[in-house]
């Protein structure tokens, strides 16, 4: 078998899919982070792509290597460029098999996936009725983002907001129902401590990114403060970006991001390492379909992964949802808080091209907000 083309996709709300063709009529897909680059990555996609026509889609880990170790690697461009076609290599090589990709990488470690959901979009608000929304319909976890614009040094009564929403959920939903409250990178340190503090009473199932990557230093003395579980990864872009975290021992979960760390087997890798360093796992997933399936077929060969973060419903998917490019929309169906153990050969997804043709042919631009503090300084989104 052999790869023929490559076919790239962009999609509203936010995503790019990209499709590789072989001569043996089966398709392979896949998805990239468009982030604030969208023209960026679909370029680098074709220009990476090329590469692979011709090759042998089954050779996953020699093609792997060759897409990744260019002379300047890394970054997130490149990052989710390979992660895109490394999934949509998975997805040829199960589908040519007739096997789930988990099969490939050690097989079931799980019968069920337990996932979560977002509430209080990007400036919280309202998160109590939303969170007994999500109990009433099974779940008994959610998370939301902590805060809006933080400055560096800013007053207490932001931070008493933030204490203010989380005592609602806990109130309304009770100690058995999980609470995960992302820090988002918005909170510069000398903040992190201390709303990290005000909402240890709250028991909460982890805080996440309590400050930005680049400041790891800063999570060893927010954890001086809290005994809540600490998470990050999301924005690593490799396993060699995680090296410091499992040496450092501070992180008690990770968030690599199968779209962004360099695919499937790449994933595996990092979370089976933290596993190693007795770490959990709650991969990061808030974007399209294909990420998240190829996401699921991770946490079920994975016994470290607790939680799944999925996007349905999630506030960025406006005019269009993941079910909206999907033929088997059974493979996102969630009962009682947790999604079947995908069965389909590949991802385990079937993608309604048609449709993802109609809708990318509207075009796509998409930019994270751009934020500023109260003296016109910029905030971190």
């Amino acid at each position: 078998m052999k790869i023929t083309g490559i076919t790239v996709y962009k999609v509203k709300p936010r995503w790019i899919f990209v499709k590789l063709s072989t001569d043996e009529g089966i398709d392979g897909w896949g998805e990239m982070i468009s982030g604030t680059k969208t023209e960026t990555v679909v370029a680098g996609a074709k220009e990476l792509g090329e590469y692979l026509v011709g090759r042998n889609p089954f050779e996953i880990e020699r093609l792997w290597q060759e897409l990744y170790k260019s002379f300047f690697r890394g970054g997130p461009i490149n990052g989710t460029i390979v992660s895109g076609l490394e999934m949509a290599l998975w997805d040829i090589k199960g589908k040519f098999c007739k096997l789930p990709v988990y099969e490939f990488l050690g097989g079931k470690a799980r019968d069920r996936i337990k996932v979560y959901s977002w509430v209080g979009g990007d400036r919280p608000d309202d998160v109590a009725r939303e969170a007994i929304d999500r109990k009433n319909r099974g779940f008994d976890a959610v998370k939301m983002n902590a805060t809006e614009e933080l400055h560096y040094i800013d007053s207490f009564a932001k931070v008493q907001a933030v204490v203010d929403r989380v005592a609602s959920i806990r109130e309304a939903c009770g100690y058995d129902f999980g609470i995960g409250v992302d820090f988002h990178g918005r909170v510069h340190k000398p903040m992190a401590k201390v709303l990290a503090h005000e909402l240890e009473p709250y028991k909460l199932m982890f805080l996440e990114e309590v400050v930005l990557p680049e400041n790891e230093e800063a999570f060893r003395e927010v954890a001086l403060h809290v005994s809540t579980p600490l998470a990050t990864g999301e924005r690593l872009t490799s396993r060699w970006q995680y090296k410091n975290l499992f040496q450092e021992g501070i992180i008690d979960i990770i968030q690599p991001d199968v779209a962004m760390v360099g695919g499937i087997l790449e994933t595996k890798k990092i979370i089976s390492m933290a596993e190693a360093f007795d770490m959990a796992a709650a991969p990061h997933a808030p974007y399209g379909p294909i990420a998240l399936a190829a996401t699921l077929q991770v946490d079920v060969c994975s016994p470290n992964v607790f939680i799944q973060e999925q996007s349905l419903g999630i506030h960025y998917n406006r005019g269009f949802d993941l079910l909206d490019f999907v033929k088997n929309k059974d493979i996102f169906q969630y009962k009682d808080g947790f999604v079947e153990v995908p069965e389909k050969p590949g991802l385990g997804i079937e993608i309604d091209e048609e449709t993802v043709k109609k809708v990318a042919a509207e075009g796509l631009r998409w930019t994270n907000p751009k934020w500023h503090n109260y003296d016109g300084t910029m905030a971190e989104w």
